[in-house]
């Protein structure tokens, strides 16, 4: 046997951490420096070109997923819960990240440690897209904020504007995203928690 010539699967094969939420492995699929938006090949385990980038919105974070985590029947109670909206589902995806850090990361299919500190509630037709914000540990620069309040926040809008408009192409009906709330640490740990047991019920048949 030769485990070093696999590559672990980065959604299926890597641990987010043992003192998670409150400290996470994240895998980054974007930088901030792309013009085309990767996405992990769920198959395969590789990154893909998903599409060019529209215009210039351009990621403001490092941004990727948590792995053995998944957007499913729990997150989206929890965003039910918090919204009073009914009908709501999870999208499917493991956890979305954006992670802070003033660091010049050139490409993505990294892991970076990253310490959870709120997050931005989105609904995308219907779907818990929750997309947790994280500061790279130890960063200079933010690595000593504790939660979303801490935060500049010209900052968190960037990352807002990203997705409220990253789907939008000129011409083209309005996608219907809405981010119904910017919410603090604690909140990013429950719906950390929730996909956690989402992916645990979805893949390893734990109720």
């Amino acid at each position: 046997m030769f485990p070093s010539a696999f590559r672990a699967h980065p959604w299926h094969g890597v641990e987010i951490g043992a003192d998670a939420p409150s400290r996470v492995t994240a895998y980054i699929e974007i930088v901030p420096t792309d013009t085309v938006k990767y996405e992990l090949d769920k198959a395969t385990g590789l990154l893909k070109v998903d599409r060019p980038q529209r215009f210039s919105n351009i990621c403001p974070s490092l941004y990727g997923f948590l792995p053995r985590t998944l957007c499913a029947e729990r997150v989206a109670a929890y965003c039910e819960e918090r919204t009073g909206k009914t009908g709501i589902k999870g999208d499917g995806d493991p956890m979305d990240i954006c992670v802070l850090t003033e660091k010049s990361i050139g490409h993505g299919d990294v892991l970076v440690q990253a310490i959870p500190i709120g997050g931005l509630r989105m609904i995308d037709d219907n779907e818990a897209d929750d997309k947790i914000i994280a500061v790279m540990r130890d960063d200079a620069l933010y690595g000593h904020l504790t939660d979303i309040s801490q935060c500049p926040k010209s900052v968190i809008e960037r990352v807002r504007h990203y997705f409220l408009t990253y789907k939008h192409a000129p011409g083209s009906p309005d996608h219907a995203v809405e981010i119904t709330h910017v919410y603090g640490r604690e909140d990013a740990y429950e719906a950390i928690r929730r996909s956690q047991a989402d992916y645990t019920s979805a893949f390893m048949g734990v109720r």
